[in-house]
């Protein structure tokens, strides 16, 4: 066997032998948990009833299995607010936007519309036990971020050029919202320190399926994400954007990502830290945007940094990992380890690093110290390089795409700085 492949292999089992945890680290048995079941009005209500029950009691909420309306779905009207200091235990139920909501799943309860100045929460964890699926409605009012355009048929105004369109209901009706923005978002967390998400499925999300801004220490791990790019509606097909799996945004911290796996309709995991239209004044609890923080970045405390990301096989058109950063945000020190990657249509590569289109483009060395290792992937690259990275190192990579290299360029590689490559080949 090949020098290379005998590293990559003993890497990869050392890596899951290590992080992999069992299932029962979920169980925590002999603690009070307060029920859902317990409490009268819609499941949004009673779920958000035994969230304030619990609230500096019990910390801990368990939403079983079977819904004591008779049903095994608990259906989700509006967002499920989550405070600090709670334990959320999702014990083998599964649980779905309903049609009528325009909402997130779940949202930390510090951000949201017309909270301007976000105080942090802390301490938020959720499990799921079993089977724990979290899934988007069957025919979704709004989908996609808040650059596109909701419409009943987005193959027609794709035909006519319209690329920035995303199905929903609520396209044409003159009192509703006619863009997406951040209610879109599955989970949404904003300024928390500590956040733990562990052992669930999610389903079919109607943009972003988590995304974090401004999140410090966040343990992310054993998720399964199956979130396409069209969706069957009432037996028709119908686009569906910005369906990426995880996100994390300006000032992201200390994360922890570890054994993802699924298909997403767009990229699997996203670092951005963007500065659009800077000339523009950007607010938190500002429901034109994708970002329910502000969408700016301020200085180095806005900078995505300490991550590490091991363990992840998925398949989509665009990404595996995206890093893109704009002007002067920086993104660094971010750990990459173990990437099974599929490119659908043979689209796209397994890592991006820059990014274009989303403002000016990233200065100089404020993308550094990317590290990524023992990584598979077809499409037209392993990695691609937009931007005046420093200080990054790929190693064991067998890339089984149609193009002669692993890596491809669209800056004049001269103009990065330590950029190494090691074992990173074509494979034929």
């Amino acid at each position: 066997m090949p020098k290379y492949l005998i590293a990559f292999v003993i890497s990869v089992f050392f890596v899951n032998f290590i992080l992999i945890k069992p299932a029962n680290v979920f169980a925590m048995t002999g603690q009070a948990s307060v029920n859902p079941n317990d409490f009268d009005g819609t499941d949004t209500e009673r779920i958000s009833q035994a969230i304030q029950k619990a609230k500096n009691t019990s910390n801990l909420v368990r939403i079983p299995r079977v819904n004591a309306n008779g049903t095994n779905i608990w259906m989700i009207d509006s967002a499920i607010l989550l405070p600090s200091n709670l334990t959320l235990i999702l014990d083998n139920c599964t649980l779905q936007l309903s049609n009528s909501s325009r909402d997130n799943m779940f949202r930390s309860d510090n951000v949201g519309l017309g909270i301007t100045n976000p105080e942090w929460n802390e301490n938020i964890n959720i499990y799921g036990i079993g089977k724990a699926i979290l899934k988007g409605a069957s025919n979704p009012r709004s989908t996609g971020d808040g650059a596109r355009i909701l419409t009943l048929n987005p193959k027609e105004e794709q035909d006519k050029g319209n690329w920035r369109v995303s199905y929903g209901t609520d396209a044409g009706n003159p009192e509703m919202k006619q863009k997406g923005d951040w209610r879109n978002i599955m989970m949404l967390i904003g300024y928390v320190k500590n956040f733990t998400i562990k052992n669930i499925r999610f389903e079919n999300t109607h943009g972003w399926t988590i995304s974090f801004e401004r999140t410090i220490g966040a343990e992310l791990s054993d998720l399964t994400i199956f979130n396409e790019e069209f969706v069957t509606v009432n037996g028709h097909k119908m686009m569906v954007a910005n369906k990426d799996g995880i996100n994390l945004r300006q000032g992201c911290k200390n994360f922890r990502i570890n054994n993802i796996s699924g298909m997403t309709g767009d990229d699997f995991i996203a670092l951005s830290n963007l500065d659009t239209a800077p000339d523009r004044d950007k607010k938190s609890g500002d429901i034109t945007d994708s970002m329910v923080t502000a969408s700016r970045w301020y200085g180095p405390e806005d900078d995505i940094e300490q991550v590490v990301i091991t363990n992840i096989s998925c398949e989509n058109r665009y990404r595996a990992i995206a890093i893109r950063a704009s002007d002067q945000a920086g993104i660094h020190h971010v750990y990459i380890n173990g990437v099974v990657f599929k490119a659908n249509e043979g689209r796209h590569d397994a890592i991006l690093i820059g990014g274009r289109g989303y403002g000016e483009e990233s200065l100089p060395g404020k993308i550094n110290t990317i590290h990524a290792m023992n990584i598979i992937g077809n499409g037209q690259s392993l990695v691609r390089i937009q931007a005046q990275v420093a200080d990054c190192h790929f190693m064991n990579g067998m890339y089984t795409g149609e193009n002669a290299t692993a890596t491809l360029y669209e800056i004049d590689s001269l103009t990065t700085s330590n950029v190494t490559q090691n074992n990173w080949i074509k494979v034929k």
